[in-house]
């Protein structure tokens, strides 16, 4: 693809040169003019229909817009029919490559970027994608309409300004070089969404089934509403028409369909598979990988399985707590909650062996305080924490400027009845004792709590955990309930404690200010579910998005990881560096790159084998 030249465009705060590609630190990998990324399969032939379960535990889904709060969205709508002005690549990190626009320009004072819009880019509608479609993009999904998600992520753009008919251009608070990046990220929708045969529009937060008009490949062809979703191969798309494919979209979406089957749990849909009834499943759970995938299809080679390395920071999982609950305000407590989960046990008995544990917020990455093996803070660092030591002394604990104490363990000479014995010490620190057969505080009342799950599959590890908490004389109430209603209660944060994914980036930034930022904690629906308020805590994101350098941006995110690690709101769980994949033996796939999600992967750069091959 011919990149448009340009002698330079003018941003907000001065003179910045055009490039197709953009990148947070440094410069980015491939040059103006590249033919495809390294990790796509440019001659990978198109055709057929690409049949997935639910990719995720929504068992049902009852509108198509992703972008509001209430309600859920059908599978496959936000990947395949929303595209944004830029792309990032899967072999970096932080980077940005023009897909709706042909160039990019960051302001040398970085308080702005500007982008040039393809003039043959449309929705799918035909209509053209124009710099008033991006801004109307933009203020509805920083307005009260969208999730408030999006509010917290671009807290820092200014504005979205229109400089004419096919340039837009956002302006920055402060100068930020991770803003570019995301704010090419935004997904673009048309100003004609939801228009009505009068020419009146539907309030952006009451659209439902009106089908989107977007830029994406594909549109929706049918679905059964809470059982199927359908997509077909936009034949105009507007990337891949008259034989040329923009650089950035060749190696993507192989198949003419894309057909979505939701499964009412995992047994089913582990059946389903087995049975032929889709193309590929990801499994994450480790008693299914060793021993379910079995069978005649495996023995003939039909249906295969495989585990994919990959390099991602495999981030945070562990049963979290809601510390706006009077309960858990205590970091003793807290803390001594931790000890009663018996990992060894559980890798041993539940989980084959396949897991190591998780120590860090940033685990698997040189973003981690134990990247390089528990060591104490030193150096930008060290200056870092004492500086905010200083500032606020009570949101900073003590611990932090010693090395990163690992998660309890069982592993000789330690055992679950040290580690009992540790959280009940603790315990008893905070107020509660054991008497008249419960642990009880100063007034008598018992320490009891809900946990809430969306699903039963996690059953055997909570009845596990919840076995040793009784020996403390804690009581659980375990609570089920389908993926729609879970999501509820985390959106309006009614819940003690729930299992929570944060997935790692291997360039965090502005997602931490809804991830762990005070004001977060505040807006409903936001990620912050644990409800942190920490002035160090929000200083400390502030320093990750400010960083300039890769160096400064591992200093940053090593002491944030301590301040979190050491306020213990999350009991660690585990983590695997691989992809587990079970798929049809025709099923093909490039090399996977460094950086990816399974279903991501297999979405946009799988294909079929040529069947008359």
């Amino acid at each position: 693809m011919a990149v448009l030249l340009l002698l330079g465009v003018i941003g907000f705060g001065g003179k910045a040169d055009a490039a197709q590609g953009i990148a947070q630190y440094g410069k980015p990998k491939y040059p103006d003019g590249f033919a495809h990324f390294d990790y796509v399969n440019p001659n990978a032939p198109r055709g057929g229909t690409l049949t997935l379960p639910n990719p995720d535990r929504r068992t049902s889904f009852d509108k198509f817009n992703p972008f509001t709060l209430r309600g859920v969205t059908a599978p496959g709508v936000s990947q395949l029919m929303f595209e944004s002005l830029a792309v990032g690549s899967a072999d970096e990190v932080s980077s940005a490559y023009g897909l709706i626009a042909e160039d990019i320009a960051v302001a040398a004072d970085k308080r702005s970027v500007t982008f040039r819009i393809r003039p043959e880019a449309r929705f799918s509608d035909d209509s053209p994608i124009l710099a008033a479609d991006v801004k109307h993009s933009f203020d509805t999904l920083m307005s009260k309409l969208a999730n408030p998600q999006f509010r917290t992520v671009y807290a820092d753009v200014k504005q979205a300004v229109v400089v004419s008919e096919r340039v837009i251009r956002f302006d920055f608070k402060e100068p930020n070089s991770e803003l570019p990046v995301m704010v090419g990220g935004l997904p673009i929708f048309s100003r004609s969404w939801g228009k009505k045969p009068d020419g009146t529009i539907t309030p952006f937060d009451k659209l439902a089934f009106e089908h989107p008009i977007g830029s994406g490949p594909y549109v929706i062809e049918s679905y059964r509403a809470g059982k199927t979703m359908v997509f077909k191969r936009n034949p105009n798309y507007w990337a891949d028409r008259d034989g040329k494919t923009v650089n950035v979209r060749v190696g993507f979406f192989n198949f003419d369909r894309i057909h979505y089957k939701l499964y009412a749990d995992d047994a089913v849909r582990l059946e389903a598979f087995k049975a032929g009834e889709f193309d590929a499943l990801v499994e994450y759970r480790a008693k299914n990988w060793a021993k379910s995938y079995v069978g005649p299809k495996f023995n003939n080679g039909s249906l295969l399985k495989k585990a994919f390395i990959n390099h991602n920071g495999a981030g945070m999982q562990g049963f979290a707590v809601n510390i706006r609950r009077p309960l858990f305000q205590d970091e003793r407590v807290r803390q001594a909650l931790g000890y009663a989960l018996d990992f060894q046990w559980l890798n041993r008995q539940l989980f084959y062996d396949q897991y190591g544990r998780i120590s860090s917020y940033f685990m698997n990455s040189d973003l981690s305080a134990n990247f390089d093996g528990p060591a104490k803070p030193e150096g930008d660092e060290l200056k870092l924490l004492q500086r905010l030591k200083a500032q606020f002394p009570q949101a900073v604990p003590d611990a932090v400027f010693m090395p990163m104490p690992p998660p309890p363990t069982t592993v000789e000479p330690s055992s679950l009845r040290q580690n009992l014995l540790k959280a009940r010490d603790l315990l008893a620190q905070a107020g509660w004792t054991y008497r008249d057969g419960a642990l009880r505080n100063a007034k008598g009342e018992p320490f009891r709590f809900e946990m809430v799950e969306d699903g039963p599959f996690f059953l055997r590890v909570i009845s596990s955990y919840v076995r040793n908490l009784e020996k403390l004389g804690i009581k659980v109430d375990v609570r089920t309930s389908d993926f729609a209603l879970h999501q509820k209660r985390m959106n309006e944060y009614d819940f003690d404690m729930t299992t929570i994914r944060f997935p790692d980036s291997q360039s965090p930034g502005n997602e931490l200010y809804d991830r762990f930022g005070s004001k977060a904690a505040e807006e409903k629906g936001s990620d912050n579910v644990i409800g942190v308020r920490s002035p160090a805590v929000d200083a400390l994101i502030d320093a990750i998005v400010r960083a300039e350098t890769r160096t400064q941006l591992q200093t940053a995110t090593r002491a944030l990881d301590r301040v979190l690690w050491n306020s213990y709101y999350v009991i660690p769980q585990w983590y695997n560096p691989t992809h587990r994949v079970a798929f049809k033996s025709e099923m093909r796939y490039p090399e996977p790159p460094l950086y990816y999600t399974a279903e991501s992967w297999i979405l946009l750069n799988w294909w079929k084998a040529d069947k008359s091959q």
